[in-house]
C-alpha cells in the first residue's frame, strides 16, 4: 500500500489549479458577452491618386482611398495605432461612437485632444457598447476630412440577430466630395480673405465620381446584384459642405437603421443623407433578371443662399447575367436614370426626416428622458465678425462671414477642453458661462435685425452628471435661412419634434413624440425652422457639438458640453493615456 502525504505546496498547488478553471470558466462565460480586442494601425501618409483627369497628392491611411473599414462586434474592444507620417497636424473622430467613459478616444482636435503631429503616434483606445450598425470615422482637424474617411460596421453580438431579414449581402456606400485644388490651400485661403471657400468639382460614391463627370466613366462604382436577392446598403454620408439625396433607379428601398441605431422600417424611393449620418437600407433585387442597368444617384440637397456644387455622382447597379443572357447584349444594356428631387426641396426634407421612429420594442427600447432637469433654446445660424486690422476682408466694413450658435462663434483654445476640464487648468482656455437662450430675441425666420455682428469666444455649458436636458435649435434667416445638420458628440439624442417657422414654446411641446422617437447623433435643423432633441448627461467628459457642414464649423457654429463626474467609480473620467498628444 502506497502512502500518500500531501505537503502544503502540493495542497496551495491543487487550489490554484482549481480556482484558476473556475477563472477561465468564468472568464470565458464573461468573455461570450464582452467581445475581442481588435487591433488597427492607420499609417497617414501621403498617395497620389487621379480623379476627373487631374493627379494630386492627398492624405491617407495606409495609401488608401477611401480609407480602410473597420469591421467589430458591439462589445468589442478597439486599439487604433494612428501613426502621423505627414507635415500636417492630425486627429481621427469615430463618428457617433458613444466613447463611454473613454473621452481621450473621441478625437477632435483641440476638443478632447491635442493633434497628432508630425512623426507622433497616438492609441485610440475605445469599446464599442450597446451600439450596432453602421457609423464612420473621419480627421477632425482642418479640411482633412475631405479624403481622411472610412467606413464604421458593427455587427450584432454573436448569435444576435438583424430585427429585420437577413441580407443576402452587406456592401457599404460612402458618399464623399473632391477638390481638384490642395484641400488645406483651399479652407487656409478662404479664412485668410473672409471670403466663402472654393466649391467641390465632384462627389464620389466609395471615392468614385461615376459617369456624369469629365472622363470618369471608368471611375464609377458597380454594385452586381443577384436576382431575387436582398441587399443591405450601408449609407455614409462623409461629404463636407452638403446634404444629399439618393435614389436607386426603379428600385425601392427599406430604411431599417439610421446612426447605428434600429428604426421602426419604412419603403423610400429616395433617401435624404446628411453630412454626419448614417442610414442602413435593404434593397430588393427584381425577382427576374431585367434588361437594363440602373443608376444609384447622389445630388445635392442645398438650402441656403450661398453657391454650391449641383453635380450628380452615380454609381452602376448591374444584374448577373443569366445563364441564358450572352455576353454581347449584356454590355449594351440600358442605363435608366435616377429622378431626384429639386435642389431646394426642404419639405421633402421635413416629411422624409419625421418618417425616422425608433423600434422601440423591449429588446430595443427607446429611454426618452421623461422629466426635464434644464432647457435651453439655441439659435444656430450665420452673421459677420470683425476682420484683424491687417486683413483685408471681402464683407462691407472689413467683415468677414461668420456662424454661431447662440450668437457665440467659437474660438478654438490652444489646449485641448478635456485637458483643461480634467485637471482642473480652464482658467484663460474656456469659461461656463455659454447662453442658455439667445442674447436677445426676434424673429428668427422673418427679417433679420439690422445687427448681425456676432460675439466671439471660447465658452461651454458645464453640466452636472445625469442632467436631463432638452435643447430646442432655431435656425435664423440671418444671411438666409439655411439647413444645418448638427451633430452631437458622446450621446445619441431622441429627435422629439421638428417645424417650419419660429418655435413656439406655448403650442409646440403638446406635440412632442414621447413614445418611439428617432435616436441619433446628427439631424437636420430645417431651413427656417427648428428641431427640439431630448438626452441624458450620463458621460463625463467634454463634447463637442457641432454643423457638420465644414463650411460653418470653421466659421465658428459649435460649442461644447462639459459633464463633470458623478460620485460612483463608474461615473467618472478615468485619467488620461500615457501617449496622449501634446500640444
Amino acid at each position: 500500500m502506497v502512502s500518500l502525504v500531501l505537503t502544503s505546496s502540493d495542497i496551495f498547488r491543487a487550489l490554484f489549479l482549481a480556482l484558476s478553471v473556475v477563472w477561465l470558466l468564468s472568464d470565458l462565460a464573461f468573455a461570450k458577452h464582452a467581445g475581442i480586442t481588435r487591433h488597427y494601425k492607420f499609417d497617414i501618409k501621403m498617395q497620389s491618386v487621379t480623379r476627373l483627369c487631374q493627379t494630386k497628392n492627398i492624405v491617407t491611411v495606409n495609401g488608401q482611398f477611401p480609407g480602410p473599414r473597420i469591421i467589430a462586434r458591439e462589445g468589442d474592444r478597439l486599439l487604433i495605432k494612428v501613426v502621423n507620417h505627414v507635415k500636417y497636424n492630425v486627429t481621427i473622430h469615430w463618428h457617433g461612437i458613444r466613447q463611454i467613459r473613454s473621452g481621450w478616444a473621441d478625437g477632435p482636435a483641440y476638443v478632447t485632444q491635442c493633434p497628432i503631429q508630425t512623426g507622433k503616434s497616438y492609441v485610440y483606445n475605445f469599446t464599442l457598447t450597446g451600439q450596432r450598425g453602421t457609423l464612420f470615422w473621419h480627421a477632425h482637424i482642418s479640411w482633412l476630412r475631405a479624403t481622411l474617411y472610412g467606413p464604421i460596421v458593427i455587427l450584432p453580438k454573436k448569435h444576435a440577430s438583424y430585427p429585420f431579414p437577413h441580407p443576402y449581402k452587406e456592401v457599404p456606400i460612402v458618399f464623399g466630395e473632391w477638390w481638384k485644388a490642395d484641400i488645406e490651400t483651399i479652407i487656409n485661403q478662404a479664412m485668410a480673405t473672409g471670403g466663402a471657400p472654393n466649391i467641390s468639382d465632384a462627389f464620389t460614391i466609395n471615392g468614385l465620381p461615376g459617369p456624369s463627370y469629365n472622363c470618369s466613366a471608368k471611375d464609377t462604382f458597380k454594385l452586381k446584384v443577384k436576382a431575387g436577392k436582398t441587399y443591405l446598403l450601408r449609407l455614409v454620408n462623409a461629404a463636407l459642405n452638403d446634404e444629399l439625396f439618393f435614389r436607386v433607379a426603379n428600385h425601392t428601398l427599406t430604411v431599417v437603421e439610421a446612426d447605428a441605431v434600429y428604426v421602426k422600417p419604412f419603403k423610400t424611393d429616395i433617401v435624404l443623407i446628411t453630412p454626419g449620418q448614417t442610414t442602413n437600407v435593404l434593397l430588393r433585387a427584381k425577382s427576374k433578371t431585367p434588361s437594363a442597368k440602373f443608376a444609384m444617384s447622389a445630388r445635392p440637397y442645398a438650402t441656403g443662399p450661398a453657391t454650391f456644387d449641383n453635380t450628380t455622382t452615380i454609381g452602376i447597379l448591374e444584374y448577373e447575367k443569366s445563364a441564358s443572357a450572352s455576353k454581347s447584349n449584356h454590355k449594351n444594356l440600358p442605363l435608366l436614370k435616377a429622378k431626384l428631387p429639386q435642389f431646394n426641396d426642404s419639405s421633402y426634407a421635413m416629411k422624409f426626416q419625421r418618417k425616422f421612429r425608433s423600434l422601440a420594442t423591449a429588446k430595443f427600447p427607446a429611454k426618452v428622458p421623461k422629466n426635464v432637469d434644464r432647457r435651453f433654446f439655441f439659435t444656430v445660424g450665420l452673421g459677420i465678425l470683425p476682420c484683424s486690422k491687417n486683413q483685408t476682408c471681402q464683407g462691407p466694413n472689413n467683415t468677414r462671414p461668420a456662424a454661431a450658435v447662440n450668437n457665440v462663434s467659437f474660438v478654438q483654445p490652444n489646449i485641448a477642453l478635456l485637458q483643461a476640464h480634467f485637471f482642473n487648468k480652464s482658467k484663460g482656455v474656456y469659461t461656463t458661462n455659454f447662453p442658455t437662450n439667445p442674447p436677445f430675441k426676434f424673429n428668427y425666420t422673418g427679417t433679420p435685425p439690422k445687427n448681425i455682428m456676432l460675439s466671439s469666444g471660447t465658452k461651454v455649458v458645464a453640466l452636472p452628471f445625469n442632467t436631463s436636458l432638452e435643447l430646442v435649435m432655431q435656425d435664423t434667416s440671418i444671411l438666409g435661412a439655411e439647413s444645418h445638420p448638427l451633430h452631437l458628440h458622446g450621446f445619441n439624442f431622441f429627435v422629439l419634434g421638428q417645424g417650419v417657422g419660429n418655435f413656439d414654446p406655448k403650442k409646440d411641446p403638446a406635440k412632442f413624440n414621447l413614445v418611439d422617437p428617432a435616436e441619433r447623433n446628427t439631424i437636420g435643423v430645417p431651413a427656417g425652422g427648428w428641431v427640439a432633441i431630448r438626452f441624458l448627461a450620463d458621460n463625463p467628459g467634454v463634447w463637442f457639438m457641432h454643423c457638420h457642414l465644414e463650411v460653418h464649423t470653421s466659421w465658428g457654429l459649435k460649442m461644447a458640453w462639459v459633464v463633470n463626474d458623478g460620485k460612483g467609480r463608474k461615473q467618472k473620467l478615468p485619467p488620461p493615456p500615457a501617449d496622449l498628444p501634446k500640444c
